[in-house]
């Protein structure tokens, strides 16, 4: 005879006959993985000593409709919301940003934008030893993230 998953099986050696135990449902410590999953999913009566076909067979078919659902939910939630309109949702362009900040007067330059500068600065003639160094210190740490 079948025993449910996670039962106690033993062989008891003054009577020769297999002996099985459910688990404890108080504690739950006893309860084998596959126990634990039948729970969890929620889709059979656990606490059946066995199960007919008819019972199998529904569980399938409920977990295969949860599933088409689930994809149905992921497909169109994927088609409706494409990757760049989430971007431009979250996020807004860099022209933008910098309008803004104009009129608050601040001017907000790109990495690349200042490593030219710094570029230039050092290509100069017009600057002095230090400027240079420290020109290519600033432009070290620009070209290190990069």
């Amino acid at each position: 005879q079948a025993v449910p998953a996670g039962s106690h099986v033993r062989l008891n050696l003054q009577t020769g006959e297999r002996e099985a135990k459910l688990p404890d449902r108080e504690h739950r410590e006893s309860d084998t993985r596959e126990e634990r999953r039948r729970i969890r999913l929620g889709k059979v009566d656990v606490d059946a000593n066995s199960f007919t076909s008819e019972e199998l067979k529904k569980a399938l078919d409920k977990m295969k409709e949860s599933e088409k659902a689930e994809r149905k939910v992921s497909f169109l939630f994927l088609k409706q919301c494409t990757v760049q309109g989430y971007v431009r949702k979250k996020f807004r362009p860099i022209e933008q940003l910098k309008e803004e900040f104009e009129k608050l007067n601040m001017k907000i330059e790109t990495d690349y934008e200042i490593m030219v500068k710094l570029i230039s600065k050092f290509n100069s003639s017009a600057s002095t030893l230090d400027e240079k160094v420290a020109a290519l210190y600033d432009l070290e740490y620009y070209v290190h993230q990069v």
